[in-house]
């Protein structure tokens, strides 16, 4: 199972440069068109999506999260930081794996 990454150009950038294939979308339908081609790809197993980008499919993601789970989706912050009320990406490690950063 590989990851695959949806958000800004610098937020993609940053994961494809350890490996991670990605596509740059902003706008709703520009989002649900990058999130149904990694849906319908078996091999990926973790969805990684911008938080302020998320924003934009927030039912899509909502509905995929209630359904069996997998892929697994993960918001992430982007280069401008969390949203407000969101947990930074230390927080979001710290509560997925259980270390500290």
């Amino acid at each position: 199972m590989i990851p695959f990454v949806i958000g800004d150009d610098q937020t993609v950038l940053g994961f494809r440069l350890v490996g991670v294939e990605g596509r740059v979308a902003s706008g709703r339908d520009q989002m649900l068109a990058a999130l149904n081609e990694a849906l319908g790809r078996r091999e990926i197993g973790l969805i990684v999506v911008s938080e302020r980008l998320a924003v934009e499919i927030r039912d899509e993601i909502d509905a995929r999260l209630s359904d069996a789970g997998f892929p697994l989706i993960l918001e992430v912050p982007d280069a401008s930081g969390p949203l407000p009320d969101r947990p930074g990406l230390a927080e979001i490690v710290r509560k997925a794996v259980g270390v500290n950063l």
